[in-house]
């Protein structure tokens, strides 16, 4: 007869550690097991986003945008900044968090890849302040029906954004102001204009 009791014990690294005591009747005698689980990536992201926020306190205009994560643990951070972020501050960053997950062993053997930049303009806006360092540019959004609108950002609060339409040409020029909620939005990509 064969009795198991587990005790879970949640740490910082992509690991979840459950000590099992395993007690075999037969042999008379106790045995401790460590089981190993790894851990999922929303807690692997909650973990790298404390890191990361912790590594970028003391530069208030900076703040992270996101953090995602491969199945082959190739891992990208993207910072921004109110007035940008310079390639300096990103190479430093991205130093010190390796150094970091290395000196943890959050990823065991060192089987991870770390990007760390801001986010391209291939990347869409997520974030409020985002939308505020992007006043006066050219975006494109599209709504969660799929409906694209095209023009410029004039302001942005917590909540929703305003974008001033041009429609026609010449005498039968038009100006249309489009309220739209943050709830609404798919997607907003910033449109480079010449």
């Amino acid at each position: 007869m064969t009795t198991t009791w587990a005790t879970h014990i949640w740490l910082i690294w992509p690991l979840s550690i459950t000590f099992a005591t395993e007690i075999a009747v037969r042999r008379e005698r106790g045995r401790s097991l460590l089981l190993l689980y790894p851990m999922n990536g929303e807690t692997q992201i909650k973990a790298l986003e404390h890191k990361v926020e912790a590594l970028i306190s003391s530069e208030p205009d900076f703040f992270l945008v996101e953090i995602r994560i491969k199945p082959t643990n190739n891992i990208k951070v993207f910072i921004d900044g109110d007035n940008g972020i310079s390639i300096d501050k990103l190479v430093r960053y991205n130093r010190q968090l390796y150094k970091q997950l290395e000196e943890e062993n959050m990823y065991p053997n060192g089987d991870f890849s770390l990007e760390v930049s801001s986010p391209g303009l291939d990347e869409p806006l997520k974030l409020s302040r985002q939308y505020q360092k992007n006043i006066d540019r050219f975006v494109e959004v599209t709504d969660i029906e799929g409906n694209k609108l095209e023009g410029k950002l004039i302001s942005a609060t917590a909540t929703e954004i305003v974008v001033e339409e041009t429609k026609g040409k010449g005498k039968k020029m038009e100006v249309v102001q489009h309220i739209i909620s943050f709830d609404k939005i798919k997607t907003t990509k910033v449109q480079i204009k010449f």
